[in-house]
């Protein structure tokens, strides 16, 4: 009687599985009441499953039956395997680049700014299906980055209205939407996205100003001694940039995030130490300075006020030339910086190499005021030393470091920055707000930033394509600007790896791809015959 009840129950039970199914795909809506149905057949089969155990037992003690119970579990667990697999992979999933310049992952510039995203950015390509998959590989390693970026593809010759709603006027075009506002791309590269997602979550453009008037670097000069590559980096950092020359305006203008001093030949003038000082102490001022050592070592160029000034702020711009003997270059007087480079802010997670032409040593003042120490953040290798003996310097051969006359011993400090908070303004007697803002609302605190580097041609056109030097020059801008959300290295174009091939490189290669290697085997083939026989 029992076994007959147990038989009815297993149909019953395969029933509501099949039922269950078939409910979840025509009717949606009762979703729900089918996972219970299902649930209740599979418990209704393993009930009569257990009844019958006897003969399971009797069945299974058979030598056909054992073998077979071996083979079912070895399936059993090949398909386990098979959809944990799957599982994984929809669940966790995990990409790797092999390709040498690592052309389809994103920098970590942009991994950074998508994984820092606090609403969602969405990327639409206005474009024809069939040019889909030549955006697709960037597009979705945006997406993978982060859980806030959406991908959409939309067909813009059937959907003309749709593109004209959104402004797109030619294909294909990527549309970049955050927090209501929109950006334009017409290009799959990285550098064009990333520049575009910037400006969208910087949308105010800051200014950099260019001191002028003291042989500084010219930011429009194309000349290998030119800054030309160093604003195009700026403009795709959102930034603006001009020059100024002090002597004439007697103020530094109010939309100034920061104020650069490239490479200056003259000190600067006496009535122009008072604006920088106030534009400092008291207008939590941004300021960059690059001081060269002197390219005549016989006669010394000195800068007392500009020096002075940065001693002020924690700086010592030494009157040295940095000599390195590590071996990274056939030049002496080019120092080499490589990772790790000291703890900063600016160089923190800092990998890439980075070459000074001529550079002085630049250090920590050690009578610093208060509050004013400064951090070093690039230093040169242990056998190297910053050199006071100008004049030695034209016998390379016989250098030698000499501590006791003043040298600077190694691994030499090259750039050094200084942050002083602002001082906290007088708080009003107030209520609190019923709704204050949140975190990442809120503007950094506003500081005081000083950077000097003992060299300015490492950012000039010239050197500008050395591995790390363009991105140790922004990564100090947008400290000093107070943006650290971008300072990382930046997207590469992918690297050229055509091959070039002359008249008799390919001349040669045709003789012996069809000649040659074909002659050889063929000839090895004879040999091993002649042999066996």
């Amino acid at each position: 009687m029992l076994k007959r009840v147990l038989g009815i129950l297993s149909y019953v039970g395969m029933v509501l599985v099949f039922g269950a199914l078939l409910v979840r795909v025509k009717y949606p809506d009762y979703d729900q009441y089918a996972i219970y149905a299902a649930w209740t057949g599979l418990g209704l089969v393993l009930l009569y499953t257990i009844g019958q155990w006897r003969e399971i037992v009797a069945y299974f003690s058979q030598r056909n039956a054992r073998y077979g119970a071996l083979a079912g579990f070895g399936v059993i667990v090949v398909l386990g395997i098979l959809i944990a697999a799957n599982y994984l992979s929809t669940r966790r999933n995990t990409r790797w680049d092999l390709t040498a310049n690592k052309q389809y992952s994103l920098s970590e510039q942009s991994v950074k700014l998508a994984q820092g995203l606090n609403s969602p950015v969405k990327f639409t390509l206005f474009d024809q299906p069939e040019n889909f998959d030549r955006f697709r590989p960037r597009l979705d390693s945006y997406k993978y980055a982060s859980s806030q970026v959406q991908v959409e593809y939309v067909d813009a010759v059937k959907n003309p209205m749709l593109a004209t709603a959104q402004k797109v006027d030619t294909i294909p075009t990527v549309l970049i939407e955050y927090m209501g506002r929109t950006e334009r791309v017409s290009t799959d590269s990285e550098q064009d996205l990333t520049n575009a997602l910037i400006k969208l979550l910087n949308p105010t453009m800051r200014k950099v100003y260019f001191l002028s008037g003291h042989g500084e670097k010219d930011p429009g000069s194309n000349e290998r001694t030119g800054y030309s590559g160093i604003s195009d980096a700026l403009k795709r950092d959102n930034y603006q940039f001009d020059k100024l020359v002090l002597a004439q305006t007697n103020e530094i203008p109010a939309d100034a995030t920061m104020l650069v001093v490239a490479g200056p030949r003259t000190d600067i003038l006496e009535q122009e130490l008072p604006i920088l000082e106030e534009y400092l102490s008291k207008k939590t001022g941004k300021m960059l300075v690059m001081l060269d050592p002197s390219d005549n070592f016989k006669q010394p160029t000195h800068m007392p006020r500009l020096t002075g000034l940065l001693k002020e702020w924690g700086i010592d711009a030494t009157e040295s030339v940095v000599v390195d003997l590590s071996g990274r270059t056939q030049v002496a007087t080019v120092p080499v910086s490589a990772p790790p480079y000291p703890s900063h802010a600016i160089t923190k997670d800092f990998n890439l190499i980075t070459m000074f032409p001529l550079a002085r040593a630049v250090t920590p003042a050690k009578d610093a005021p208060a509050g004013r120490s400064g951090q070093s953040f690039i230093q040169t290798a242990q056998r190297s030393w910053g050199e006071t003996n100008l004049a030695s310097l034209e016998d390379p051969s016989k250098l030698t470091p000499e501590p006791e006359k003043g040298d600077v011993s190694g691994p030499v400090s090259i750039a050094v920055a200084t942050a002083v908070p602002a001082p906290s303004p007088e708080k009003p007697d107030a209520t609190p707000a019923s709704n204050p803002p949140k975190p990442e609302d809120q503007a950094p605190k506003p500081e005081t930033r000083v950077a000097a580097i003992g060299d300015s041609d490492f950012a000039a056109n010239a050197y500008l394509g050395i591995e790390g030097n363009r991105d140790l020059f922004m990564n100090t801008v947008n400290w000093l600007s107070q943006q650290e959300n971008l300072i990382s290295i930046r997207p590469r174009e992918a690297a050229d790896r055509r091959i070039t091939l002359t008249a008799n490189s390919s001349s040669a290669m045709f003789w012996l791809t069809l000649f040659v290697i074909p002659a050889i085997v063929l000839g090895a083939g004879v040999f091993t015959w002649w042999r066996r026989r």
